[in-house]
């Protein structure tokens, strides 16, 4: 089930011309919830979490994975909300 920040940034990504797949079950644990190509970019792997959530030891160790492979990772983390 995507969070309402991890659809933020899918539709954030393809206004901007981004093809996402969001990589629900990959055969290896511990990849970004999303991949993202664009022509005349790097693949670019990105890890959604929600405010409160942070990155695994595996993740991150797949983040660097997927660099030495000439892809590009980010951490993306939403930002607190305002009490109303």
């Amino acid at each position: 089930m995507a969070s309402k920040f991890q659809t933020k940034i899918i539709k954030q990504y393809e206004a901007d011309g981004w093809l996402v797949i969001n990589l629900i079950k990959s055969s290896k644990a511990g990849f970004a919830d999303l991949i993202c190509f664009k022509e005349g970019f790097k693949p670019l792997f990105i890890e959604c979490k929600e405010v409160h959530d942070r990155e695994s030891k595996l993740q991150a160790y797949r983040g660097r994975e997927v660099s030495k492979y000439g892809c590009e990772y980010k951490l993306m983390q939403d930002e607190k909300k305002k009490p109303k």
